[in-house]
């Protein structure tokens, strides 16, 4: 088994988690502080959202520079430390890079659009016309119209798959490829352990195509994996591709044609979570599971429940997403795009019991688990403030000014604290659910310790119990040598399910036989492990 198959990941804004130098907003110095916490939570990989220079108009996926700290988090020398000290407690880091575009402000571009004779010219996509690829869908519909923007200082349109201030790479140009693969050498002899790949499927242009999951985007991606694999075994790719099951497997290629990435995001698995939960009905888990092809020896699906993102409903089908808006959305203001811009916690309306049973799912189910920071203590969220932003807020160590966060003076915070009185830093942070051992850290915590003691839950194979009515979401994880059942009650009212042997109680860890029936509370669930 791969480091990466039963790892816990977390992922961290560290503008949003601790601020070190008192400027108002997260750095690296303030994350080294809290090095401690994330190991007493068992973390074993933490994710970094962007840390390079930037303008911050897309919180830094608008990248200036990709050789650089942004001066708020502080200077190289500040994340070499962090990267020895996170070494030194036996975790690892993974940096988000950002292949499909730069900001308008980076050097590539600045010199790009100078003149049409510019070097530098083709290394981003420019036309005369805004009529090529009509194909290609906007993915940011509430923002923009067009795939193109025009550019009046050298009198060309320029192409760009998200916002008009984050132009595309053009990728036909051999001199980006390598330029790109020149920032994975930085980073990686900089003691990275790997990457998180933004927006994969958008590489390349192609007339009469949508410009997604491409052939030659797919053979760029090879080459990104034979440099791991040549030079930095160790290291792991994971692959952002918001697609449907059979346009997501390819994105791990094969031994035979070439592998891409060691692991994908589930995305199509995330909201049918949600949907399962608000329906009562595991129907659409089991359907799109079933759907989804098997992948290579090695390769790894990753789940999560909420992100940095909206909660996308783009891999549902018009009516799901009509009833996923309906019923966790019905304040129109929380709709972004196709998704919601909510917090896990205020998405279940605050009940635990929903909150403990998703992350349940979360741990279970194959593919390896991606905490969101904030959410092990059922962090809120603020829908008042632009864009996704609202998911992005200080996190909240306990009561003191400021949540702990920072020691600037307020109005200088990057953004402002939650301070409602349900999801506000005096009654949802981190010092008072340490010191309550019924706390949710402490249920999460226990979650992931166990889920790190059952190599099973990594790589064990999925068998459903069909049996079972629909309200009831139960399955077998099954390896050589073990077997787990989990337990996962849907409904509002109790139920009971026959066992098929003897187990005891995975999550209790005791040696308590359990056998005959089990009850399940409302929206309960029970980790067992086979005797």
């Amino acid at each position: 088994m791969q480091w990466y198959q039963n790892a816990i990941f977390y992922e961290l804004y560290l503008r949003a988690f601790a601020d070190g130098d008192g400027n108002g907003h997260g750095d690296f110095a303030g994350l080294r502080k809290k090095l401690d916490y994330l190991q007493w939570l068992g973390v074993d990989c933490i994710w970094l959202l962007p840390i390079y220079p930037s303008p911050l108009n897309d919180d830094g996926y608008d990248i200036a520079s990709f050789y650089g700290i942004h001066p708020d988090y502080g200077v190289m020398e500040d994340f070499r430390l962090t990267v020895d000290e996170i070494h030194r407690r036996g975790m690892r880091i993974i940096a988000d890079l950002v292949v499909n575009h730069t900001s308008y402000q980076h050097p590539w571009f600045v010199e790009s659009r100078r003149a049409k004779d510019s070097s530098m010219r083709d290394f981003y996509v420019w036309s005369q016309t805004a009529e090529e690829y009509q194909d290609a869908r906007i993915i940011f519909v509430d923002t923009e119209k067009s795939n193109w923007a025009y550019d009046e200082e050298s009198g060309e349109y320029y192409w760009h798959r998200f916002y008009s201030s984050q132009p595309d790479l053009n990728y036909s140009n051999p001199r980006v490829q390598q330029a790109m693969l020149d920032v994975m050498i930085f980073w990686l002899d900089m003691g990275i352990d790997g990457f998180r790949v933004d927006a994969v499927p958008y590489l390349y242009e192609r007339e009469g195509t949508n410009g997604e999951n491409l052939p030659e985007t797919h053979q760029f991606l090879k080459r990104m994996r034979a440099l791991v694999d040549a030079h930095y075994p160790h290291a792991v790719l994971l692959g952002e591709a918001n697609q449907w099951p059979q346009e997501v497997v390819p994105y791990f290629g094969t031994p035979q044609h070439g592998l891409e990435f060691h692991m994908n995001f589930n995305f199509p698995v995330m909201p049918r979570l949600y949907m399962a939960l608000a329906k009562g009905d595991r129907s659409s888990i089991v359907d799109i599971m079933q759907n989804t092809p098997d992948v290579p020896n090695g390769s790894q699906w990753v789940n999560f429940l909420r992100n940095h993102d909206e909660l996308t409903l783009e891999m549902v089908t018009e009516e799901e997403r009509d009833f996923m808006w309906d019923y966790y959305a019905a304040d129109l203001n929380a709709r972004l795009n196709l998704g919601i811009r909510r917090r896990l916690a205020p998405l279940v309306e605050n009940d635990r019991r929903k909150i403990q049973i998703l992350n349940s799912l979360l741990f279970t189910m194959p593919g390896s688990p991606i905490l969101y920071y904030g959410d092990e203590i059922g962090m809120g969220d603020d829908i008042t403030q632009a864009d996704r932003n609202g998911v992005r807020t200080p996190m909240q160590w306990d009561t003191t000014e400021n949540a702990g966060f920072s020691r600037a003076p307020r109005e200088q915070l990057y953004m402002p604290l939650i301070s409602d009185p349900v999801f506000g830093y005096t009654s949802v942070n981190v010092e008072a659910q340490r010191e309550d051992r019924s706390s949710l850290l402490h249920t999460i915590r226990e979650m992931i310790y166990t889920r790190k003691r059952l190599p099973v839950l990594g790589v064990g194979r999925l068998e459903w119990w069909h049996h079972l009515p629909n309200e009831l979401l139960c399955f077998k994880r099954v390896s050589e040598y073990d077997a787990f059942l989990a337990l996962h009650n849907l409904s509002d009212q109790d139920r009971v399910v026959d066992l098929d042997g003897t187990y005891k109680d995975a999550l209790a860890n005791t040696d308590e036989i359990i056998e005959g029936q089990i009850q399940l509370l409302p929206y309960g669930y029970r980790w067992l492990e086979q005797l």
